[in-house]
């Protein structure tokens, strides 16, 4: 037997029969659970007593879904401006 397609690969393309990868069951299925344990112990007003009561682990998690890099609109860079005022209230 001779292979035809000998050497004609090209990084990041996908072979007949390859089929298409989506994202990973488990992942998907663990994601599920946590979000209906979260629903089943009262969504929102949940995390808010939880950011109340144990803001060290409230802020973690608000860390871990948070961007890892924040820009302004465009993608310039944010402008922060604060007055004498807002430092005073």
């Amino acid at each position: 037997m001779t292979n035809t397609n000998r050497g004609t690969f090209k990084k990041g393309e996908k072979r007949p029969g390859q089929g298409k990868r989506g994202p990973n069951k488990t992942t998907v299925a663990l994601k599920e659970m946590v979000l209906g344990a979260l629903d089943n112990a009262g969504g929102i007003k949940y995390l808010t007593e939880q950011a109340k009561k144990n803001p060290n682990a409230f802020l973690s998690l608000v860390g871990k879904i948070l961007p890892l890099q924040v820009s302004g609109e465009n993608g310039a860079p944010i402008v922060f401006q604060l007055s004498r005022e807002d430092v005073l209230i």
